[in-house]
């Protein structure tokens, strides 16, 4: 009786280590698995553009989809930062959330010489002009049109025209005169100088075509040269008024 009770026990004994060396086998051939998987190799990553450089594929990906459309506004020259500072105020004491939703002063970074040295600077790509994303209604209309600063919206006076969705991207997006300065060097220009080797080819007066979005091909009269900065001022017509705009002597050509 005691061999029929310890057979039964004996047997279940032999067995389980069997069990566990199958189990064992089982999770030795598995366990390169995981290993193999995490080691392939991950699909190339997108490049990315230098750090602090913002690209129209950005600024893109950031206004699309948004509501309302965007509209260009005329203000007084010098006071584009202030007439996006009190729309912004008036939008909200004027509970004009759900109509006026952003405004934006297009800006650009460009060389300057200043004593001696030329340095990048931040300053307003289009002075007298200020971006606005908004559903345009009577009412919305009359709170940007009355704000300090505002002389009117750029198009057909009461019912203005919109922007395309590239337009708006296109102003939008921060320039950076990085490109007019290497082909300065390129060319065996002086960059740090503010002495007459400048060669000016420009002069007042003159009618030059823009070569800069999102310009190109306008004609425009020259009306200041800045021969230290290699910049000038022109006057172009945008909805039927004279407007001066500052470029780079790479920003316009003269005409053929």
């Amino acid at each position: 009786m005691s061999e029929e009770n310890v057979n039964p026990l004996f047997s279940d004994a032999q067995e389980a280590p069997e069990v566990q060396a199958e189990v064992a086998q089982e999770e030795a051939t598995e366990a390169p698995v995981e290993p193999v998987e995490e080691s392939t190799p991950a699909a190339p990553a997108k490049e990315e553009a230098p750090e602090g450089v913002v690209t129209e594929e950005m600024v893109r990906d950031q206004i699309k989809g948004l509501p309302g459309r965007w509209y260009v506004l005329h203000t007084y020259a010098g006071y584009e930062k202030r007439v996006k500072q009190s729309l912004e105020t008036r939008m909200h004491s004027m509970n004009m959330e759900d109509y006026i939703f952003q405004i934006e002063v297009p800006m650009e970074e460009v060389y300057e010489v200043k004593k001696g040295q030329q340095k990048l600077v931040s300053r307003v790509r289009m002075p007298g002009y200020a971006v606005v994303r908004m559903e345009l209604t009577d009412d919305s209309w009359r709170v940007v049109q009355s704000t300090n600063g505002v002389t009117g919206f750029v198009g057909n006076g009461r019912d203005p025209v919109a922007l395309s969705l590239d337009e708006a991207v296109q102003l939008l997006t921060p320039v950076v005169e990085q490109q007019v300065a290497a082909e300065a060097v390129a060319a065996g220009k002086p960059v740090l100088s503010g002495t007459p080797e400048f060669e000016v080819e420009y002069e007042v007066g003159e009618v030059v075509t823009l070569t800069t979005e999102p310009w190109v091909g306008m004609p425009a009269t020259i009306s200041e040269v800045d021969p230290v900065n290699q910049r000038l001022t022109v006057l172009m017509t945008l909805v039927g008024q004279e407007t001066p705009v500052d470029l780079s002597f790479g920003q316009i050509k003269k005409m053929d």
